[in-house]
């Protein structure tokens, strides 16, 4: 009997760490990153909204200023199946008429669409009557019938001034109809804290008459059952009972600002959106907390806090705009709104807690959400059982999961939630992805991820808006295309070398290549190999477009576009006495630029004159993203100060809220340089206000902080935006032929860079374009950490690689492409003593010898090396192990 027990006892124990095993092994892995593409879809858009993708593959979607349109995935076109008028525009106090948040905000398909054709709009109303109305038309065939329109609910507004319009609408499963409305408040003149303005003629400015009312459709997420006769009934479980005094029984959710994308969990039927909050950027003790976005989860109907709270339950104080008195704290367990603009009930429900909440600066709760700018989108909810049949669904490491996604800082996060929905962790999708103004996000049909982008900058047809998917492959993999040419314009005939190199198949297949060669649509020839060089004998265009092809027929495409009868001019930057690496302040420069183009001929023949020539000499402070402005040097046409300004603000999230010449949510950047034209002292106060945040020059808009930022990187967007101001403040442009001093002007540190630039824009020939050319040449100051190294063996660096410490004899640092002309000794320093003995060699480490450290003084070791003119990979080999080093500094004769 106890053999038999045992035995069983055994085999339990054998059948349970099987089991275990089992499940161990099913664990699922995180997909490789290079299983997902973007794929755009349409490009151009003129400010779209939402969007909905049909079962057939056509996208269905809105732009603002009343068009509804369908992209079709056959003809690849656009087209237009409504124009619906609308209001977009809103009267300030000064009675002006402004261009507000107003428009069509959204359009969904009626969950029976294809029975009944029906779709939602949601829209401000063009006229007299200030409303937003939910409008029901019919679509079948190839456009809206808008004799159709049945209306289902309207939303009074006030259009005094703007914001917050809300407009994101979904079906949940009892094909119950959610609708997000906004605060309708306008909130720039509360400094950044909580607009409860109760002064009288001042309700467009309090949010207790909206969100926190409970008797105003304003600041809500409705919930309503649409009826066929063009009528809603309301369903179980909002939040007030149907008959309830004081309030209205189409609310799930209230205390809401401005509620944008929101998305329903298939398994749960919790509601999920993104929650955009106010501008301040730091708490006070007197009015509340900083500001936040949110994102949001509801279980159930409730009260989601504003404009009491904000983020993690954070009260605001009571704030009396008449005598700018602040009053208690308000209290989350029984928030109470006694604003003379309620008409709702007095005391509110408590308030819910938000999901995850994140500031301008980083966030110590949600570090991967970044810094800057913030707008909250909201995304949607996955489970791969919503999606049957369809290859390229997503895949089961991101069950359950909510992709989310901000408008300014244009990531896409995925969001981990345990059983009972509370926040577990998040990791970022697809990282080397940045959207541009992403407003709407969601799982299409065939189980890949749609996007719609914006753009950035407010009101406005942005060139960058597109529709994008995201598509993932779980099998045969599409090949990744890469093309170059070894040139893209020039002289007839044009011999051109056509390159495939970076193409890759990540499954290892065997591809095919195919390039088509076409003239003005017209096909010209093919090559059916990898790399071919190919001859082109007439003006034109040309598009040189491989297609890669796998052994399963999987392709993929990318093309490149070649000019040919008008060849690239020919620029060079010539240093006749000086060094072409390095500067030293007070040393004299002498400098030839060099140009000649086929077609137009040359300086030195006359024809192209010195004044056709751009030359320009700049000093860039040290703090800068070199790599930044070498990726954008190819672009610079005027003063490289300039361009790097602008190259830097383009980077950052400037344009969210600016644009060149036109308002958006902040003044233009031309309308700044004019305010602050001549002012010498303007330079330094904005920098700081960039940094800091502020408010109050440009009427009420809050400019949030950019602690981020590198204080450098400030000075030169600054600098950009003022140097608009004055076409003359840009630098005179220099002689082809001169000499130059490096000076360092009073405030500037010996720590930065010099940019010479000389460039050339040619004439174009035979209606072809022009053709620009450059030659930049950067001088460094003389010293180079040992981070700068190009390459190095036997060290071991500190962990920021400012310190290497010596760990065998024969070690050395390389520094690439040195010029030693006029260079008198390099100094060695070490971090804390002499760094020892060291060589200095060229070409390798066993190279010739043309220094050996001789005096010592405190931590350096100086190395006096022979008068050599030129460029050269520079060794310098250590001969004693234990040594710190932290870098060099050259010396000048």
């Amino acid at each position: 009997m106890t053999t038999f027990f045992l035995r069983g006892f055994l085999l339990l124990l054998f059948f349970s760490v099987s089991v275990q095993c089992f499940v161990s092994a099913q664990k699922v892995n995180k997909p490789e990153i290079n299983r997902f593409t973007k794929i755009v879809l349409a490009q151009k858009l003129e400010e779209p909204m939402q969007f909905q993708v049909l079962k057939d593959g056509r996208v269905l979607y809105a732009e603002r200023k009343g068009k509804l349109k369908v992209y079709s995935p056959v003809t690849k076109n656009l087209d237009i199946i409504a124009e619906i008028p609308v209001s977009t525009e809103y009267v300030d106090k000064n009675g002006k008429r402004e261009e507000g948040e107003d428009g069509l905000q959204g359009v969904i398909l009626d969950p029976d669409f294809e029975k009944n054709h029906w779709i939602y709009t949601y829209y401000s109303v063009k006229g007299s009557e200030a409303v937003n109305s939910l409008v029901r038309y019919t679509w079948k065939g190839a456009k809206v019938d808008q004799l159709s329109a049945k209306v289902l609910l309207k939303v009074p507004v006030q259009r005094e001034e703007c914001c917050h319009v809300g407009g994101g609408m979904l079906f949940d499963k009892d094909k119950n109809l959610l609708l997000s409305t906004g605060d309708n408040t306008f909130s720039r003149s509360s400094d950044g804290f909580t607009p409860i303005d109760e002064r009288p003629g001042e309700s467009a400015r309090d949010a207790q008459k909206s969100s926190s009312n409970t008797n105003d459709l304003r600041g809500k997420i409705l919930r309503i059952h649409p009826e066929p006769d063009g009528t809603y009934t309301i369903p179980e479980g909002n939040l007030f009972s149907k008959g309830t005094a004081k309030t209205r029984p189409e609310i799930y959710t209230m205390g809401n600002r401005n509620p944008w994308r929101m998305s329903l969990d298939s398994k749960t039927n919790w509601l999920y959106w993104g929650e955009v909050g106010p501008d301040g950027s730091n708490a006070s003790e007197s009015r509340g907390p900083a500001s936040y976005d949110e994102f949001n989860r509801a279980k159930k109907a409730g009260n989601f806090g504003w404009p009491y709270f904000i983020g993690n339950n954070l009260p605001y104080r009571y704030y009396d705009f008449a005598t700018k008195k602040s009053g208690e704290l308000y209290d989350p367990r029984r928030p109470v709104n006694n604003s003379p603009n309620n008409t709702g009930l007095n005391v509110l429900p408590p308030t819910e807690t938000p999901l995850i909440w994140y500031p301008y600066g980083a966030s110590e709760y949600f570090p991967l959400m970044g810094s800057g700018g913030r707008s909250a989108v909201g995304g949607a909810i996955f489970h791969q059982a919503d999606f049957s049949a369809t290859p390229n669904v997503f895949p089961s490491y991101y069950e359950g999961k909510w992709f989310i996604t901000d408008w300014v800082r244009g990531w896409i996060l995925t969001v981990e939630m345990n059983e009972e929905g509370n926040y577990k962790s998040m990791e970022r999708f697809m990282p080397d992805l940045t959207l541009r103004g992403p407003i709407d996000m969601k799982f299409g049909p065939d189980g890949s991820l749609y996007i719609l982008e914006y753009g950035n900058g407010y009101f406005k047809d942005n060139p960058e808006a597109e529709l994008i998917k995201i598509e993932y492959n779980g099998g045969n993999r599409k090949p990744m295309v890469q093309v170059q040419a070894d040139k893209v314009s020039g002289a007839l005939p044009l011999k051109v070398k056509l390159s495939s190199v970076g193409t890759i198949d990540y499954d290892g297949d065997q591809l095919k290549f195919e390039w088509r060669i076409t003239k003005d649509r017209v096909l010209k020839s093919v090559y059916r190999t990898p790399n071919p060089e190919i001859l082109l004998s007439a003006p034109g265009i040309y598009k040189a477009t491989l297609t890669v092809t796998d052994p399963s027929g999987a392709k993929n495409s990318k093309a490149v576009e070649i000019s040919a009868g008008n060849a690239s001019p020919v620029v060079k930057f010539n240093f006749i006495k000086g060094n072409s690496s390095f500067y030293f302040p007070g040393k004299t420069i002498t400098y030839s630029v060099k140009v000649s183009d086929k077609e137009d001929g040359s300086l030195a023949d006359r024809r192209i004159k010195p004044s056709q020539v751009s030359v320009s000499i700049n000093y860039l402070s040290e703090g800068y993203d070199m790599t930044t402005i070498a990726q954008n040097q190819q672009r610079f046409d005027a003063s490289a100060q300039f361009e790097i300004g602008k190259a830097l603000m383009k980077k950052s999230t400037c344009k969210a809220c600016h644009d060149l010449t036109a308002k958006s949510l902040g003044p233009a950047f031309t309308l700044v340089a004019q305010k602050y034209k001549g002012d010498k002292t303007a330079r330094e106060r904005l920098v700081k206000k960039v940094i800091n945040g502020g408010s109050g020059v440009w009427g009420d808009a809050m400019m949030p902080a950019h602690s981020s930022l590198p204080a450098a990187e400030v000075d030169a967007i600054v600098k950009y935006i003022l140097s608009l101001g004055d076409k003359q403040t840009a630098q005179k442009n220099l002689p082809v032929n001169g000499t130059y001093t490096t000076g360092i002007q009073p405030g500037q540190t010996n720590h930065g860079s010099f940019i010479f630039r000389a460039a050339y824009r040619d004439k174009g020939a035979k209606n072809l374009a022009s053709q620009l050319s450059e030659d930049v040449v950067i001088l460094r100051n003389s010293y180079l950490s040992v981070n700068e190294s190009g390459s190095n063996k036997g060290l071991s660096f500190s962990k920021d690689r400012l310190i290497a410490t010596v760990s065998e004899k024969g070690a050395y640092l390389m520094f690439p492409k040195t010029d030693l002309t006029d260079l008198k000794a390099i100094e060695i320093i070490g971090d804390k003593a002499v760094p020892g003995q060291v060589e200095v060699h060229l070409g390798s480490p066993f190279g010739r010898i043309i220094g050996r450290t001789g005096l010592s003084i405190g931590n350096k070791a100086l190395a006096e090396i022979e008068n050599i003119k030129g460029v050269f990979d520079v060794y310098l080999v250590f001969l004693q192990m234990g040594v710190d080093v932290k870098g060099i500094n050259v010396v000048p004769r």
